[in-house]
């Protein structure tokens, strides 16, 4: 499962690499500031934004801080699953 997630993530990154190839020749800077320039300009950081992101799963930078992240939801759980037993040990004496 985890390579087939990293393969819809690579073909994310892909289309994503494709449009901003597609829109970069488009792009006009001989007119001077403009409105359509600053869009085409906030346009192309967002694709590069999505295309990083992708990268960064695909690569996977995060596995490590994701174990840990998930070595603190279990014992999380583990302390609210000891207290939830200590309440209805008290619930029950009384």
């Amino acid at each position: 499962m985890r390579k087939r997630n990293k393969f819809k993530h690579g073909m994310y990154m892909l289309i994503a690499l494709a449009m901003l190839l597609y829109a970069l020749p488009k792009l006009s800077f001989q007119d001077g500031p403009s409105w359509v320039l600053g869009f085409g300009v906030v346009w192309c950081i967002f694709a590069f934004l999505v295309i990083a992101a992708h990268l960064h799963f695909i690569i996977g930078v995060d596995e490590e801080k994701q174990k840990q992240l998930e070595a603190v939801r279990k014992h999380k759980l583990e302390q609210w699953q000891g207290k939830w037993n200590e309440e209805s040990r008290v619930s029950q004496r009384l």
